[in-house]
C-alpha cells in the first residue's frame, strides 16, 4: 500500500520576501513624489543659504566664526560634502539624498509599523507617509533643506527605542537634533518608551551617552561658544511672537489647513477610532504632540516645520485601520492618493516668482562684478549670491540676522538694535576688509530697507553710486577711491 500523500506545509513569508516586496514599491513611490523637487533649481532661500555655506566652507571658512547660521551643523556638512564630491553648480545631489532620506523613514515607519500590528499594517504606514509627505506648498515639502532631513533621524529614534536599543536611539536623537534643533523633541516619546519598558536605569544611561556623545563632538569640531550662542541662546529675539500677530497668525491657519488637507484620508479614521475606542500608541500621541509643540516653537509656523507631523500622523492613521472595517483601510488609501496627486500636480506646475527674480538680479550682479569681486545682498535671498558664483563681503548672509526680519517678521521689532547680539560691529569690520564692489538693495519696501537702517544708509552714501535696478532691486556700485 501506497503511504498517503504528505499534505503540504504552508510557510509563512520569510523576512526577507516581505521586504523584496514592499521596498520597490515604497521607492517607486518615493521617486514619483519627488519629481517635482527637480524641476527647480532651487525652491526655497534655505537651500541657496545652505548652498552658500557649503561654498564658504569649502574654501576655508569655519561654522559659526566666519559662516553663522542659527542652525546646528550636520546639514550645512551635508551640503560640503555633495558640492565635494559633485561640485557646486546643481541641488540635484541634495535632492537625491533627500529622496533616499524619505525613503529611509518611510522603512523604519513601516518596519516599526509591522512588528507592533503585522504585515499589513507596516505596508499601510509606509504608503500613507509617503502620500501625506508632500502635502504642503512645493517650496516647503519638496526643497532638500532641514526638516526632510530630520524626519530619518526621528523615524529611527522611534525604531531603536521600540526594541530597547537605548545608546542607539540616542544617537538618532542626536542626529535629529543636529539636523535642527527642533528634531530633538523625538526624544519625549523615546523617554516614554524607556520608561515603559521598565529599563530607566540600565537605559537611561546609554540613551544620554548616545545622545550627548555626538552633541560634544559637534560642538567640538566648530566652535565651542559659536555652536551654543547660533544654536541655543542666540535666537531669543528671532523666537518672539510681538510684532507680528496677525502675519503669523495667517500663515499658521494656512499651513495648518494645507496639511489638514493632504492629510483628509487619515484624519476621519484617527477621529472615529478616538470616539469608539482606545487606540493605545501612546508614544506615537507623545510624538505627535512634541512635533506639534516643535512646530509652534519660535512661533513663526512656516510650512516646512509641519513636516514634523507627518510621521506620527501615518502611524496612527495605520493604528486606527486595525479596529475599523477593512473598507475603511481602502478608503483611506484612495483618499490619500487623490490628494497626494494634487500636491504633485501643484509642484509642477507651481511658479516660482522669486526664483525668477532671484536669477535675473544674479544676472545683473555677475554682469557687473568679476569673479573675484565681493558683493553685498541687503536683502533675505542668499540664493542670489549662489546663483551669481560670487562670495559675500560677509558672514551674514541675509538682513535677516542683522534687522531680526528673519522668519518674516513685518511688524516694529526690526532694525539694527534688534539683530544678532554683536552682529554690526563684526559686519563694519568685514565690510573694511572685504568692501564689497557691489551692494545691492533687495528689500523692495520691506521694513529693513535702508531708509530704516541709518548704518546702511551712511554706508550707501559715502562710498556708492546708483548705477541700476532689477525688479525693484536698486543695484550700487563702488565710487572709485580719491
Amino acid at each position: 500500500m501506497l503511504a498517503a500523500p504528505l499534505a503540504p506545509v504552508w510557510t509563512a513569508p520569510t523576512r526577507t520576501a516581505y521586504w523584496t516586496r514592499l521596498l520597490p514599491l515604497l521607492a517607486i513611490l518615493t521617486c514619483v513624489t519627488r519629481i517635482p523637487s527637480f524641476v527647480r533649481p532651487l525652491w526655497n532661500p534655505d537651500e541657496g543659504y545652505l548652498a552658500v555655506q557649503a561654498r564658504l566652507l569649502a574654501q576655508g571658512g569655519h561654522l559659526y566664526e566666519t559662516v553663522v547660521d542659527r542652525k546646528p551643523p550636520l546639514l550645512p556638512w551635508l551640503y560640503e560634502a555633495a558640492f565635494a564630491v559633485c561640485g557646486s553648480g546643481s541641488l540635484i545631489p541634495l535632492r537625491l539624498l533627500a529622496v533616499l532620506a524619505q525613503l529611509l523613514t518611510a522603512v523604519l515607519l513601516a518596519s516599526l509599523a509591522r512588528r507592533r500590528w503585522g504585515d499589513g499594517a507596516g505596508r499601510t504606514t509606509g504608503v500613507l507617509y509617503l502620500l501625506v509627505s508632500i502635502g504642503l506648498n512645493p517650496e516647503d515639502a519638496q526643497a532638500a533643506t532641514f526638516e526632510v532631513f530630520i524626519l530619518p533621524g526621528t523615524a529611527a529614534a522611534m525604531w531603536c527605542a521600540d526594541r530597547g536599543r537605548w545608546g542607539a536611539a540616542g544617537t538618532a536623537v542626536a542626529a535629529a537634533f543636529l539636523t535642527k534643533q527642533t528634531g530633538g523633541a523625538v526624544l519625549l516619546p523615546v523617554a516614554w518608551l524607556l520608561y515603559r519598558q521598565g529599563t530607566p536605569c540600565t537605559g537611561a544611561p546609554r540613551l544620554a551617552a548616545g545622545f550627548a556623545v555626538p552633541v560634544l563632538g559637534a560642538a567640538l569640531v566648530t566652535d565651542p561658544a559659536g555652536f551654543l550662542f547660533w544654536t541655543v541662546t542666540g535666537s531669543a529675539a528671532y523666537a518672539s511672537f510681538t510684532g507680528s500677530e496677525l502675519h503669523i497668525l495667517v500663515r499658521a491657519l494656512t499651513n495648518t489647513a494645507l496639511l489638514a488637507g493632504a492629510s483628509a484620508g487619515l484624519l476621519p479614521p484617527v477621529v472615529r477610532t478616538l470616539r469608539i475606542a482606545r487606540t493605545g500608541a501612546v508614544d506615537v500621541w507623545l510624538w505627535l504632540a512634541s512635533s506639534a509643540v516643535a512646530v509652534a516653537l519660535g512661533c513663526h509656523f512656516f510650512g516646512h516645520y509641519y513636516l514634523q507631523l507627518t510621521a506620527p500622523l501615518a502611524l496612527l492613521a495605520t493604528r486606527a485601520l486595525q479596529v475599523l472595517p477593512p473598507e475603511r483601510g481602502v478608503a483611506t488609501v484612495f483618499t490619500s492618493t487623490c490628494c497626494c496627486v494634487l500636491f504633485l500636480v501643484w509642484g509642477l506646475l507651481a511658479p516660482r516668482p522669486e526664483l525668477a527674480h532671484a536669477q535675473r538680479l544674479a544676472t545683473a550682479v555677475e554682469r557687473r562684478t568679476a569673479p573675484a569681486d565681493r558683493v553685498l545682498v541687503w536683502g533675505i535671498h542668499p540664493e542670489t549670491y549662489w546663483l551669481a558664483g560670487r562670495l559675500p563681503a560677509t558672514r551674514y548672509l541675509t538682513a535677516g540676522l542683522l534687522t531680526n526680519y528673519s522668519g518674516g517678521r513685518d511688524g516694529p521689532q526690526v532694525g539694527e538694535k534688534y539683530a544678532v547680539a554683536g552682529a554690526w560691529p563684526v559686519f563694519r569690520r568685514e565690510l573694511s576688509a572685504h568692501r564689497p564692489a557691489l551692494v545691492v538693495d533687495d528689500s523692495r519696501g520691506k521694513p529693513y530697507g535702508p531708509d530704516r537702517v541709518p548704518s546702511l544708509r551712511r554706508l550707501l552714501a559715502a562710498r556708492y553710486e546708483e548705477v541700476g535696478t532689477v525688479d525693484g532691486a536698486v543695484l550700487y556700485a563702488r565710487v572709485p577711491e580719491g
